[in-house]
């Protein structure tokens, strides 16, 4: 029975044995209940394997050695939904301690699975947003990879960050405002859209766009922006009409 077939009172019940079962497996140095719950067909199944991990990371010191020792084991397991699971706990350790994680990013971007490379992008978005400084250093470099995927990959996870703190990643993102690669290009113009739309953050973003030379691309970012202000609309700080009215009296193209 899948995880969300159950009734919340199983699942809390599920989600409890799920960590009880790990837990057990790292105070006797297995990972049988950790291999199962991580390479599970339910995407919730795996989901609260990996935030076990990080439940008993934040909360056993004693543990934290012995979990990423278990987690590198893991790494290049032939199953790439294990691989997946992994990623995802090292994100989950990652907001409080990337030092410790940092290497399975570096390998996870470039996994030849597509399911891998995407929950390095999540993770780094998690990442992002509660331990900025290390994962924001660690990303910037992977902004000039001569890959094009790994930098849409990077544009993309630094996003979260950008919806709360965008000064943060917008000095980031003006290295790609001459990306070539439509693929790329079209995930930075996304994500200035995406960190536009809450409290300030228009007036923060227009500022720096103003100082771009890639007009064309700024060109596309504002009226990504604009339209942001209208998909987004219960969500957004201001209405469509008020951002495009900032925008046309700020922004001199």
């Amino acid at each position: 029975m899948a995880f969300y077939d159950l009734s919340k009172t199983e699942r809390v019940k599920l989600v409890e044995k799920i960590t009880g079962e790990i837990r057990k497996d790292l105070n006797q140095g297995t990972s049988e209940n950790i291999l199962r719950y991580f390479s599970d067909e339910d995407t919730y199944i795996r989901k609260s394997g990996y935030l076990a991990i990080g439940k008993i990371y934040k909360s056993v010191e004693s543990l934290q050695n012995v979990i990423v020792e278990v987690l590198h084991r893991l790494a290049d397991y032939d199953n790439e939904k294990v691989r997946q699971t992994v990623v995802n706990a090292a994100g989950e350790i990652g907001m409080v301690d990337f030092e410790r994680v940092q290497n399975f990013f570096d390998i996870g971007l470039f996994d030849t699975h597509h399911s891998v490379r995407n929950a390095v992008i999540g993770s780094v978005k998690k990442m992002g947003q509660k331990n900025p400084e290390p994962v924001l250093r660690w990303a910037a470099p992977y902004l000039k990879h001569p890959d094009k995927e790994i930098r849409r990959e990077i544009c993309h996870g630094i996003e979260l960050r950008g919806r709360t703190h965008p000064q943060d990643i917008l000095p980031m993102l003006k290295q790609l405002q001459h990306e070539e690669t439509a693929r790329v290009r079209n995930t930075l113009v996304h994500v200035l859209g995406q960190i536009a739309y809450k409290k300030g953050c228009l007036q923060t973003v227009v500022v720096a766009l103003i100082k771009w030379e890639n007009k064309e691309v700024v060109v596309d970012a504002l009226d990504e922006i604009v339209d942001v202000h209208h998909r987004y609309k219960d969500f957004a700080t201001l209405t469509q009409k008020e951002a495009v009215a900032y925008i046309d009296a700020n922004y001199r193209g």
